[in-house]
């Protein structure tokens, strides 16, 4: 049965599995799982956080790619009759379809080759989440929780903390995995605004704005826009459009996005 748990790390699956067990003791200390969480785990590895979570949590949804590791989570778990093990790509993965009553408190080590697109699908889902806790490399936590002006603001800022409360909470350094990636890590927390800071009246027309802006982010306002907005005039809008795009905030993009779908619904 031993061999059955020799599972090498694959690289096509972007997995580095975390071995540092002060750090595995601190994330579930700064997630609090309870019993009556609805609580679901992206990537689970070999465990070695589901182990803990499990502790607190008997009835947790894990949701792994990787087929070779179903049966070893099945079978290094199974006194947990409640653990389920989805097999499924989280990238394509219904979340909503397991939220039931409660909403749902989502874990994971992210792949970080898929970090950025999952962060976006799981962002679709943000009225069925209570809160996310993941590890990603530190790059992108410190985009996700940048400030306007700064080198790491972008498309990702802006649409995260349009959704969420971002709080980066403490870095995992590299000899913490196995195999040891050649970036550093870190730990952040996403809840969802609940009521929303700001309400685009398009969320799709917002995403549209901030990512035709941020692709040329070096131009103006009106120059990144005019494929979108070929006719709207710089003065009908209530910003400054020779400003740059890193310079706005989440509630400018939002005053910026209501502005156009009142002009296109004119």
């Amino acid at each position: 049965m031993d061999n059955f748990f020799q599972h090498k790390a694959r690289k096509r699956f972007g997995q580095n599995f975390l071995i540092d067990e002060t750090i595995i003791e601190r994330i579930v200390r700064a997630i609090a799982p309870r019993a009556s969480d609805r609580l679901v785990e992206i990537g689970p590895g070999q465990g070695a956080i589901t182990e803990l979570l499990l502790q607190h949590c008997p009835s947790l949804t894990a949701v792994e790619l990787d087929r070779d590791l179903v049966p070893l989570l099945q079978f290094k778990f199974r006194e947990y009759p409640q653990f389920q093990v989805i097999e499924q790509d989280a990238l394509k993965f219904d979340f909503g379809s397991i939220a039931a009553q409660s909403a749902l408190r989502i874990v994971g080590n992210l792949p970080y080759n898929i970090s950025t697109p999952l962060l976006f699908h799981l962002l679709s889902f943000k009225g069925k989440v209570q809160d996310m806790h993941f590890m990603l490399q530190k790059e992108v936590v410190d985009r996700l929780s940048a400030t306007p002006g700064t080198k790491s603001y972008g498309r990702l800022s802006v649409m995260a903390q349009y959704h969420c409360r971002v709080q980066g909470l403490f870095p995992v350094p590299a000899r913490s995995f196995r195999p040891a990636p050649k970036v550093e890590s870190a730990i952040v927390r996403l809840t969802p605004h609940s009521p929303p800071s700001c309400s685009a009246k398009d969320e799709r027309l917002l995403g549209q704005i901030v990512n035709t802006a941020f692709q040329q982010r070096r131009k103006t306002l009106r120059n990144a826009l005019k494929p979108l907005f070929p006719e709207l005039e710089p003065e009908s809008v209530p910003l400054d459009m020779s400003r740059r795009p890193e310079t706005l905030s989440v509630g400018d993009f939002v005053q910026l996005a209501n502005t156009c779908f009142e002009r296109n619904s004119e």
